[in-house]
């Protein structure tokens, strides 16, 4: 399959979604989010015994004590906490051209981004909703997550475009996945 990107372009686009630029602000939105989570799980761990809350009074210890809160084997904070400790290992690997390269590897990315994000957005709905209450550190998470999504979706869609191109060329789609077509 012929390549028509200029500097690493895909096709049809006007930037480069895998350029340092556009990741290096998602890996360390992630790494302040893995911080967050971090300090959120240890409260909920009770590895420390409080937990910072500027504006909704006791609400912080409503939401991280609630039974949402520890649904799962783990508490949510420090899931939260590994899955931005993924959107940051899998928003660095790769060069400025792995939207080609290493298609699985942006799809992971995206995976791990957008679905990951939009349950934040969820458990930040489920706040005010169940509990009447709201968490400083937990709306800050949600944020993170949400800044997060759109530039991690563009790399994902310019992965799966190549991928399509690949298939309609002819080729095979899933070496085009593992970054056998090059």
């Amino acid at each position: 399959m012929q390549h028509l990107e200029i500097d690493g372009t895909p096709p049809g686009w006007s930037y480069n979604p895998s350029t340092w630029g556009q990741r290096i602000p998602i890996v360390v939105l992630a790494i302040a989010g893995t911080c967050i989570a971090g300090y959120l799980a240890l409260y909920q761990l009770e590895v420390i015994s409080s937990v910072w809350e500027p504006f909704f009074g006791n609400g912080s210890r409503t939401i991280l004590n609630s039974g949402i809160s520890d649904i799962l084997p783990i508490p949510d904070a420090a899931l939260g906490a590994i899955a931005y400790v993924i959107d940051a290992v899998t928003g660095i690997i790769g060069g400025t051209r792995r939207w080609r390269t290493m298609p699985w590897m942006v799809i992971l990315f995206g995976i791990a981004v957008g679905p990951l994000g939009l349950v934040s957005i969820l458990l930040v709905i489920l706040q005010p909703v169940l509990f009447n209450s709201w968490c400083t550190l937990c709306l800050t998470s949600a944020v993170i997550s949400i800044w997060m999504i759109g530039p991690a979706m563009d790399e994902t869609l310019a992965s799966m475009q190549y991928i399509k191109r690949v298939k309609d060329s002819g080729k095979s789609g899933w070496k085009a996945f593992w970054g056998f077509n090059q």
